[in-house]
Formats: C-alpha cells, sequence, structure tokens
C-alpha cells in the first residue's frame, strides 16, 4: 500500500492530513523572500511539519483510500490501520520510514518521533511553475555626487560673448521649430486629401457590388441533408495539470503533444501569475478525475495533480 501517494495527493489541498493512530503531516504557508547575502529568490510555498499528538482519525485520509481503491470505508481503514501497525514496528527496530516527497519519521532514544521535512516539492498550488533563481547584486552610480564635486573645484562662469552666442541657438531652434510646425501641416493636408479620396472609392465599389448581389439569382434543386456530427463536451470542475508555462507557443505545442498520444487536452486559462495552464483532461466526476490522475502519475507524469476549479 502506497501510503505516502494518499497522503502527497491531499497535501495539495488540506493543511492537515492525519493519519488514524499515528499522527498528522501539517502544511503552513510561506511567502516569497529573497536571501539578503545570496540574492537568491526562493517562491512562495508550504512547509510541511508532523505532530504525533494528533491521532484521532478526521475521515479524510480513509475516504480518499476508499475513493481511490473503490473499497468500502471499513475495509480501507484496516488497511491503513495494517500499515501503520508495520510502519511502528520497523521504527521500533530503528529504521528510518522515508515517505517519498513529504520526509523522513525516526524515533529518538526517548522513543518520540522526529520528522525531517523532503524540499523536492511545493504543495502550494498557487506557485506552481515557480523556482527558485539567483540574482546578480545590482550597483548604482551615483553621478551626481561626482558632478557636485567637480563643481566646486571648477566653478563654472558665464562671459558676454557666451550668451550673446546663445542668443544666436536661441533664434536657430524658433527657426527649427517653424519649419517642422510647416511641414507638419503641409503633411497633414496631404494625408487628409487622401484618405477623402480613398473614402469615396470605396463608397463608390460597395455600391456596385450591392447593385450586383441584388441582380444575382441563386437557385438551389436539391439540398443537400443536414449533417450531425458528434462532438465531445470538454466541460468540467476535476482538471488534470499537465503544466504551466510562461509563454503562450509552448502550452500551444504541450497541447498538440497531449492530443498526439490520445488525452482531451486543452488550455484552462491564465493563473494569478500568468501562466498559461495545459490540462489532460477535464472532468465531471471527482472520482473519475482521481482514477485518471492515478493512472497518469503512474504511466505518464509523477508530477500531474488535480486541480478543483469552476471555469468561467
Amino acid at each position: 500500500m502506497h501510503l505516502e501517494t494518499y497522503i502527497s495527493d491531499l497535501l495539495y489541498r488540506y493543511e492537515c492530513v492525519t493519519v488514524p493512530e499515528f499522527g498528522s503531516f501539517l502544511t503552513q504557508r510561506v511567502s516569497a523572500s529573497i536571501h539578503s547575502s545570496t540574492n537568491a529568490f526562493y517562491p512562495p510555498k508550504k512547509i510541511l511539519s508532523f505532530n504525533e499528538q494528533i491521532q484521532k482519525n478526521d475521515g479524510i485520509l480513509i475516504r480518499y483510500v476508499a475513493d481511490v481503491e473503490k473499497i468500502p470505508y471499513e475495509v480501507a481503514s484496516k488497511k491503513v490501520a495494517k500499515h501503520v501497525k508495520s510502519i511502528k514496528s520497523y521504527m521500533t527496530e530503528g529504521e528510518t520510514i522515508s515517505f517519498h516527497n513529504i520526509g523522513d519519521l525516526t524515533l529518538n532514544s526517548e522513543g518520540r518521533m522526529l520528522f525531517e521535512p523532503s524540499y523536492h516539492l511545493n504543495y502550494l498550488t498557487d506557485a506552481f511553475g515557480l523556482a527558485q533563481f539567483n540574482s546578480d547584486t545590482i550597483t548604482r552610480e551615483v553621478l551626481k555626487e561626482e558632478v557636485e564635486a567637480v563643481e566646486k573645484v571648477v566653478p563654472l562662469t558665464v562671459t558676454p560673448e557666451k550668451r550673446q552666442s546663445r542668443n544666436y541657438l536661441k533664434y536657430a531652434a524658433v527657426a527649427v521649430i517653424a519649419l517642422s510646425l510647416g511641414g507638419f501641416l503641409a503633411s497633414k493636408f496631404y494625408v487628409n486629401q487622401i484618405e477623402t479620396h480613398n473614402q469615396i472609392a470605396q463608397e463608390e465599389a460597395s455600391q456596385q457590388l450591392e447593385t450586383k448581389i441584388q441582380e444575382a439569382t441563386f437557385v438551389i434543386s436539391n439540398p443537400l441533408p443536414a449533417a450531425t456530427l458528434p462532438v465531445k463536451k470538454l466541460s468540467g470542475n476535476y482538471h488534470i495539470v499537465a503544466g504551466a508555462f510562461r509563454i503562450e507557443e509552448n502550452s500551444d505545442k504541450k497541447v498538440e503533444e497531449l492530443q498526439a498520444e490520445g488525452y482531451n487536452a486543452r488550455k484552462i486559462g491564465v493563473n494569478r501569475f500568468g501562466l498559461h495552464q495545459v490540462v489532460y483532461a477535464s472532468y465531471e466526476s471527482r472520482l473519475e478525475a482521481l482514477k485518471a490522475l492515478q493512472d497518469i502519475k503512474k504511466n505518464d507524469n509523477k508530477a500531474a495533480w488535480l486541480l478543483v476549479k469552476e471555469l468561467d
């Protein structure tokens, strides 16, 4: 029984997943951060912890196991209890129990459980597609202080000769502006003339086309029978996500690849981070979606996950 697979699926949706008579895996949302010395950017995520004091069965895990394996609730409860008993016996013998993509559990000398979380998977769905990256330090040149330092050493002076030369520059600037304005007005008048001519020609062509249409006669002696094509409706609020892409062309390529493999793949829009989301398929039934997700994770993509969302 792959208990860690079921726990991992539920950690995307719940902040607490309890394993009856064993303990609870907890998640806590952490905002994005930047390391002050390495300039590394860390996206928002969920950090994992374990509390062996919370062992009361809340029904979430057992119900999920029963739905996925299509067995009664009581049978699923017995399977989980048997698996927990086996895990405890291994831990008592000093072995470390590893839950894939979740973390490792061991017993200390006092018989208490120690949990070391795994950082290979981010269970925050809002941060899907975001990864850690490093940014180079930004250095800014303060030119204003350098200019002020030069002015203190070499003060700027304006002589009468320089003032007179500046008058010529002023008149030259006025002349350039006047020439530019005249050229702009002439160009605008020419463009208006062309637009008027094009509008008249377009109206004449439209009148001739309307006359020919009115003179034409269409006769259909044997109308063709109406064709009925079956169209499969791509709907449902349960979506199996294949990936999210910053560039829309990459999402289109992913859709074509999945459709070539036989999936009813499509794009379901852009998420809050501007990423184009691509899904294998959408389902009306949650059980049907979970069964398809298990098959895809087993045969195609272990990183696929279930998104519950009502599309507009």
